[in-house]
């Protein structure tokens, strides 16, 4: 199975923060925040395997700037490291404020997505080239973390 680019898997996804997904301070939810996480990251999942996908865990994520109603969240994604069926997916999220043009970095995480038939039978998944120096650092940190995170799910 010849591999793929980490650019061929690079995925972009904005929403504008709206009253309905605010709480009680006027700031987007940060289970909010973690939904668009999840779809950037499988569409970025869905370039790479060219099949279905579905979420298998997420990393620690901490929400380090609030989104506030009429801002610009914005996310960007791509996979790491590619295994047998799964892949590791990076998604950096930022908020931009679209009147002072200001941006600022919200929250990042680390996400397993498995590739599967339509039936959700599993599909092995092509190789991850990567080419840059940081495409190659996340590469080779991602192998060290899937072997926390297949650890962690033994000592369950």
């Amino acid at each position: 199975m010849d591999g793929r680019f980490v650019r061929e898997s690079a995925s972009e996804y904005s929403e504008l923060a709206l009253p309905n997904d605010a709480n009680g301070l006027g700031n987007l939810l940060g289970g909010k925040i973690m939904h668009l996480v999840d779809l950037a990251g499988a569409i970025a999942a869905i370039k790479h395997s060219r099949s279905p996908v579905v979420t298998a865990s997420v990393d620690h994520m901490d929400f380090i700037q609030p989104v506030h109603i009429g801002q610009l969240v914005r996310l960007r994604a791509s996979v790491n490291r590619a295994f047998r069926t799964s892949m590791e997916v990076g998604v950096k999220v930022w908020v931009e404020d679209l009147i002072r043009g200001e941006e600022l970095h919200v929250s990042s995480a680390f996400l397993t997505f498995v590739a599967v038939t339509k039936e959700g039978e599993r599909v092995l998944v092509p190789p991850v080239i990567p080419e840059t120096d940081d495409e190659k650092r996340r590469y080779e940190r991602a192998g060290a973390r899937r072997e926390l995170r297949l650890a962690h799910r033994r000592s369950g």
